[in-house]
């Protein structure tokens, strides 16, 4: 049996990204970004602000096209045919703060005419919430805020999760909380990918680390995923 038959298989990739630039006129988001997404693994996207980071996650939604370069999500492409699989969470909450998180969530699943999706008070509970809880987004704290924006996400029960800074905002302990929602999720073969300016919370769920510095790939290094 030749040696490597033994070696163990390679993850299957959920995304390449080669030589992507981003221009909006003659600013250049993006430059040169280059990398491989496996499947089942966490993506932790550091950088300071305007370094590049939402932009590159909405690339991957496929909500913007590269400038120059290509991008595969799920072997295709063009990203947004694969969007049935993606879930995109961004900085924005898109909710409505008069209504409550079961309300939020019947409308949002509307979206999805004829799929397969959790119910909202299974992407409520996936999330660590009470789905019985009568009061409107108005009056949920942050964390509760940024959770029900998860469980908007969860509900088609997508195989790539876009967060892009899931964190903000948060206290110390929501956030806490949230990185070992995402750790769970981790552990069922989805694919994350993570942007934050807040290393030390992300770290330790993240099998990969890259920055971003003005539109470029500083550093791309393992991690050390302990949760």
């Amino acid at each position: 049996m030749p040696a490597s038959s033994l070696a163990p298989a390679r993850p299957s990739l959920c995304a390449r990204l080669d030589q992507v630039s981003k221009l909006f006129g003659s600013f250049a988001a993006l430059r040169h970004v280059s990398a491989d997404l496996e499947s089942g693994r966490c993506y932790v996207l550091l950088g300071e602000n305007g370094a590049g980071k939402s932009t590159l996650l909405r690339i991957l939604a496929g909500l913007l096209h590269p400038s120059l370069g290509t991008v595969r999500v799920f072997g295709d492409s063009e990203p947004h045919k694969a969007r049935a699989r993606i879930g995109y969470m961004s900085h924005a909450p898109m909710l409505y703060d008069e209504l409550t998180a079961q309300e939020n969530l019947r409308y949002f699943r509307n979206l999805y005419p004829g799929r397969d999706c959790l119910t909202p008070a299974e992407a409520l509970r996936q999330v660590g919430l009470d789905p019985d809880l009568d009061r409107t987004l108005g009056q949920y704290s942050q964390g509760m805020r940024q959770r029900t924006s998860l469980a908007r996400v969860l509900l088609p029960v997508p195989e790539l999760l876009l967060l892009d800074e899931p964190f903000s905002n948060m206290d110390i302990e929501s956030a806490r909380q949230m990185v070992e929602l995402l750790a769970g999720f981790r552990q069922t073969n989805r694919t994350i990918v993570i942007t934050t300016h807040q290393r030390d919370l992300a770290a330790p769920i993240a099998d990969w680390i890259f920055t971003l510095h003005a539109g470029r790939v500083a550093s791309f290094d393992p991690g050390k995923p302990s949760v």
